[in-house]
Formats: structure tokens, C-alpha cells, sequence
């Protein structure tokens, strides 16, 4: 006769690995002195030089930045692809994944329409004079954007994503267990992955301080890494006095990961947590 386990047996008795790890992550990328309409003002007027700070001067810089994006695809034969509307990004990049067969590069550029903040110029009048002037504010509006999708030596597939119009922010997207496994082959440890995890690992305690590892520091070198090898849209110039990229955390999902011992076990498990919670909500 065999006893009914709880949820706490079977994760007490029948898990054979178990980690913690960033899964996805998603962050901001900008500049953290173009944030405000007085910030935007002041890069034309004071570290530019401009009389005037108008969204006159925007334009030129976006036509610079796709030019060199349009250069660099052709030095690279990298393809560029217009994303239509509802389509699967990552099926598009898992078929051209598929065909690269190096350490690191760039597998293809995505375009796409997409609502963003951006900066316009409203035409006002002096009360005391009457004269006009132009002034920043923000808002939004459909622009180009332009999707890089990457493979890394360290972090694997990933994509950095640039607004084409001024402030140029953007989106670095990255996934931990992909990071994972290539530490894990760099330091010859032999594991069996998944789709999207690791199923065993030879060295479950390394692979857990492998895993809490990944920090900001690391995260931010992949920015710094990418930022020298793709189009940027602000000069050298500008990078100089301080209108650099930072990241912020946007959604990020972590994961525990824990394997059973048999596929029995794990209908036990999900049996028992439906059993143990049916009367949620009552």
C-alpha cells in the first residue's frame, strides 16, 4: 500500500537538481541627461552650441544614425528584415540561428513601427513681446525602430533594440541560462540542457555560484561591448561630455528550477498542488 505524498514530500525527497538564475531579462537603455525636456534643450544649446534648441536639429542626426545603420549592413551582408505587425520575433531569429556558425556576430536587423517618447518642438509667444520662439516637450509617436539580434561569446543570443529618433533609447534583451551554458562549456563542465534550462549538470554547487554570478557588471560590458561594434547614434563628441548609455531593469523574469527524479513524480507533484489548493479564493 503506497502512502499519499504532499507537495513538501515530493520536493523533499524526489528533486535531483535544483538552481536559482536569471531567466529573461529586458532593460532600458538610455541616456540618463536627455530624460527631460530641459535636459534635450540643454544638448542643443549648451553642449551643441545652438541658438535655439528645436526638434529642427533632431532630424539631421536621425538621417546620420539610419545612414549608418544602412552602411553597416552592407559592409556586414547582414539581412534586414521588415518585421510585419503580429509576426514572432524570436521564430525569426530561431531560423537564423540556425544557420550561423560562429562564436559571435550579428545575425540579422529588424525594422519595425513602434509607438516611443520622443521629443517635438511647439511654437510659443512671449507674453511681453509677442515674439515666437520654439520650445521642447515631450511626446509620442510611431517611428522606426531597429532590432540587432546578436549572438555573444559569453551571453549567447540576444537583441538590442535603438528608437531611430532622438533620444535614441533603447531595449537590451537577454537571457541568463543561455549565459549559463556557455559558462558551464567554457569551464568543461558537462550538463544536459534544455530548451531553456539545464535538465543536469555533473556539478550542481558550481553550477549555482556560476549562476549567481551574473551581475550588473556583467550586464553592463555586454552594453559597452556591442555599443563599439554596431551604429551609434550619438558622435564621439557627445559620448565624451557625458551623454553615455546607462540600464535600468524593466520586466525580468527569475526561475527555480527544480528536476524530478521521474516523469511519475511529477504528475504526483502537480496533482498534489491542485489537491492542496482548492479551496483558493474561498
Amino acid at each position: 500500500m503506497s502512502l499519499p505524498q504532499s507537495v513538501a514530500d515530493v520536493l523533499s525527497s524526489h528533486v535531483v537538481l535544483e538552481y536559482e538564475a536569471i531567466d529573461r531579462m529586458y532593460l532600458n537603455a538610455y541616456v540618463p541627461m536627455l530624460q527631460t525636456e530641459a535636459g534635450a534643450a540643454a544638448f542643443f544649446s549648451r553642449h551643441r552650441g545652438q541658438r535655439f534648441a528645436s526638434s529642427a536639429l533632431m532630424a539631421p542626426m536621425t538621417r546620420r544614425f539610419v545612414q549608418r545603420i544602412e552602411r553597416f549592413v552592407q559592409q556586414q551582408q547582414v539581412p534586414v528584415i521588415q518585421f510585419a505587425k503580429g509576426q514572432r520575433k524570436d521564430d525569426v531569429m530561431k531560423q537564423h540561428l540556425g544557420r550561423f556558425d560562429r562564436d559571435e556576430g550579428v545575425l540579422f536587423v529588424g525594422k519595425a513601427q513602434e509607438k516611443a517618447w520622443v521629443f517635438r518642438t511647439e511654437r510659443r509667444r512671449n507674453p511681453d513681446t509677442g515674439a515666437a520662439y520654439p520650445w521642447i516637450v515631450r511626446a509620442s509617436a510611431l517611428v522606426n525602430h531597429y532590432y540587432f539580434y546578436c549572438v555573444d561569446r559569453d551571453f549567447g543570443p540576444f537583441f538590442l533594440k535603438f528608437c531611430s529618433y532622438f533620444p535614441y533609447t533603447g531595449k537590451l534583451c537577454i537571457n541568463g541560462h543561455e549565459w549559463l551554458k556557455r559558462k558551464l562549456g567554457q569551464r568543461s563542465i558537462d550538463y544536459v540542457p534544455l530548451d531553456n534550462g539545464i535538465l543536469s549538470c555533473d556539478d550542481p554547487r558550481r553550477l549555482q555560484q556560476l549562476a549567481d554570478s551574473l551581475d550588473a557588471r556583467k550586464i553592463d560590458a555586454l552594453l559597452r561591448h556591442w555599443l563599439r561594434q554596431l551604429p551609434h547614434p550619438f558622435e564621439a563628441k557627445d559620448r565624451a561630455a557625458g551623454y553615455r548609455y546607462d540600464l535600468s531593469i524593466w520586466p525580468a523574469e527569475f526561475s527555480l528550477t527544480q528536476v524530478l527524479d521521474r516523469p511519475v513524480t511529477g504528475r504526483i507533484f502537480f496533482e498534489e498542488v491542485i489537491r492542496e489548493n482548492l479551496d483558493i479564493g474561498r
